[in-house]
């Protein structure tokens, strides 16, 4: 079954925890038992209705203060597909935990209170799903039950959100508009009555569409190998396979290729799945290229369709988001994991600190906890990147501490 996986990201009270409750209890993703213990506790606090907030477990200390302070994922399934959803932190002190928690959704949901309109975390929200170049983008603008499901109100919302739109999205965004109630279930999986004047989807039936697999046509193959296959076994002898999963566009059989960053060529003989043998390899499979020749090939190589290669580069400049209690400074030195490889780098210099809520940006000679800079990375050894816009896997990298082997940030490649 297809899985799409989405960011959720709203302000505190917005009612992202209720409007997922709501995506399990109408897609009756909700055991029995949980289903029981939301009821005996909305009757406990005296509600006349089922706080669908409760279907999500968080950390205790999130449940005591009121918000979300970490990744919590959650699943959910329709008949059609199943769901994973990355329900991320607001705030600005856990811009890490957005970054981390969109950075492989192929969709987001931001929420809007209709009382409220767009607020600076809105604005927040939004730059780091352009920065993550996600394409669908679900804007829901909930608890319109408490504002009469007052159209002009939901019109104010879509007009100053367009205009965020407008002058900071990127080309190819596709983004929807959404009047709902989560509390009440309004646009979130049925269609409501009580706005005539919405004739668009509702949430669930949006995310039913979306392709799961989003080919970008700009795109082109990269194979990082992360093995070496070669069984000993009877009638394996001769067999030399490369296992690796597929970025950017498809592969086929008769594909000719070269191989990074040695420059050898070749042709693909046979693309193996388990057992199976398939005549082409969709974007995202985790497959084995056999090839016609036998050259030497080895984890941390690249394989590309012929006359496709990227720039190979030696420095760098990345947008780069610090997730590391200790700042980054110019002349620290980190390893870059850049596919199967790591390689020793020196940061250059930070050139600039990014305003996430698209105010003025500022100079700075580093990064701190949870600050997004533009910066510029000298390179030990030569690697093979695409820009993060060309191809989001082979323009995005890790900065791994070497002392302390900690993930210290993560780079979007210029």
């Amino acid at each position: 079954m297809e899985v799409l996986k989405l960011a959720t990201a709203g302000s505190v009270d917005d009612g992202k925890s209720t409007l997922i409750g709501r995506l399990l209890y109408d897609t009756q993703s909700l055991t029995d038992d949980k289903l029981e213990a939301i009821r005996k506790t909305s009757e406990q606090r005296g509600y006349d209705y089922l706080d669908f907030s409760l279907a999500t477990d968080g950390l205790v200390a999130e449940r005591e203060q009121g918000i979300t302070i970490d990744v919590a994922h959650i699943y959910f399934s329709t008949p059609s597909r199943s769901y994973i959803i990355a329900d991320t932190p607001g705030h600005v002190e856990y811009t890490r935990n957005m970054v981390t928690g969109a950075s492989n959704a192929k969709a987001a949901i931001v929420l809007i209170d209709a009382r409220k309109g767009v607020v600076e975390q809105t604005y927040r929200h939004f730059f780091i799903n352009a920065l993550l170049r996600v394409k669908d983008v679900v804007v829901a603008v909930n608890k319109m039950d408490l504002v009469d499901f007052d159209q002009q109100a939901f019109e104010n919302i879509k007009s100053t959100f367009q205009e965020l739109v407008n002058k900071h999205g990127f080309e190819g965004q596709r983004i929807t508009f959404i009047p709902i109630s989560a509390l009440r279930g309004d646009n979130v999986v049925e269609r409501s009555t009580e706005m005539p004047w919405y004739q668009g989807p509702s949430i669930l039936d949006l995310l039913e569409d979306i392709p799961v697999v989003q080919n970008d046509d700009a795109a082109q193959f990269r194979f990082p190998v992360q093995t070496v296959i070669r069984p000993k076994t009877d009638g394996y002898h001769d067999f030399r396979g490369y296992a690796g999963k597929v970025y950017g566009s498809a592969i086929a059989v008769g594909d000719a290729i070269s191989v990074l960053p040695w420059g050898t060529t070749s042709k693909v003989k046979a693309i193996h799945y388990y057992d199976s043998q398939y005549n082409e390899a969709a974007v995202g499979s985790s497959v084995t290229l056999e090839l016609e020749d036998d050259i030497n090939i080895a984890r941390g190589d690249m394989l590309v369709k012929l006359g496709e290669a990227p720039a190979q580069e030696k420095r760098l400049k990345a947008t780069v988001c610090w997730m590391d209690r200790n700042p980054l400074r110019s002349g620290s030195k980190y390893l870059v994991q850049h596919n199967t490889s790591k390689i020793l780098a020196k940061i250059g210099s930070v050139d600039t600190v990014l305003a996430t809520d698209f105010s003025e940006n500022s100079s700075a000679d580093g990064l701190n906890l949870n600050q997004i800079g533009e910066v510029s990375l000298q390179l030990a050894k030569p690697v093979f990147a695409d820009s993060y816009a060309q191809n989001k896997h082979n323009g995005s990298f890790i900065l791994i501490d070497p002392q302390t082997h900690t993930t210290a940030g993560v780079g979007f490649v210029q």
